[in-house]
């Protein structure tokens, strides 16, 4: 998952990032409304977590012209305002959810996680790639009966690929939708990824389901007869 975080207050963005990072969510940090918006029109992102107050173009108005773009993602807003005219002006101007501050942690993630069920319409509970079995919730991946141990970079990436199964992605779009913008397409870190996944994953199989596609990048699921 990728997240745009617009706040303007950096070490809040720091905390923030560094705890949304732990559950496995790429955070983008944006410090003005600006700069948010630059981002959200140049990227994809699932959810965009949007402090009120910004310098320049504040949340209230990124929100709407965002909205007025046709740009769709869910949008969780963060303001010290706690008067219900806030609450509801935030709402009214395309906000799906609004969170006021001071919050506990816990429950920003669990309203990220309720904006995402809501805004991802019909989905399976869990992804089944042949015997491989990923729960998204519990982050539990099995392959045939056997549990599968990863690591949180190393889930993310195969929820990615899982979510795509069949495409191809390239190392570049994985490498971006992964590390964001500290992403260095020169480094192997994508492919001692891939590797290692390999081993956790197909390695105990006769049926491999990671493969590479030479000179594109990887794909997820069984080879056609």
């Amino acid at each position: 998952m990728r997240l745009l975080l617009v706040e303007d207050d950096r070490k809040a963005a720091r905390v923030l990032k560094q705890g949304l990072a732990e559950e496995g969510v790429v955070v983008d940090v944006a410090h003005s409304g600006d700069e948010g918006d630059y981002l959200a029109s140049t990227n994809e992102y699932d959810l965009i977590v949007l402090d009120w107050l910004l310098p320049g173009k504040d949340g209230i108005q990124l929100c709407r012209d965002l909205r007025a773009r046709g740009l769709s993602m869910p949008i969780l807003m963060l303001t010290a305002r706690d008067a219900l005219q806030d609450r509801v002006k935030g709402l009214d101007t395309g906000a799906d959810d609004y969170l006021v501050k001071p919050f506990a942690f816990a429950e920003l993630l669990a309203r990220v996680r309720a904006l995402l069920r809501r805004g991802a319409g019909p989905r399976p509970a869990v992804l089944r790639i042949a015997d491989l079995v990923i729960d998204p919730v519990s982050h539990r991946v099995t392959r045939g009966d056997a549990p599968v141990k990863l690591t949180t970079k190393e889930y993310t990436i195969l929820e990615f690929l899982a979510r795509r199964t069949g495409q191809v992605v390239t190392r570049t779009t994985l490498g971006e939708h992964i590390w964001a913008h500290e992403f260095d397409n020169l480094t192997n870190l994508v492919d001692v990824h891939i590797s290692n996944l390999r081993k956790k994953i197909d390695a105990s199989s006769s049926v491999p389901l990671i493969h590479t596609v030479r000179g594109r990048g990887y794909r997820l699921g069984e080879e056609p007869e």
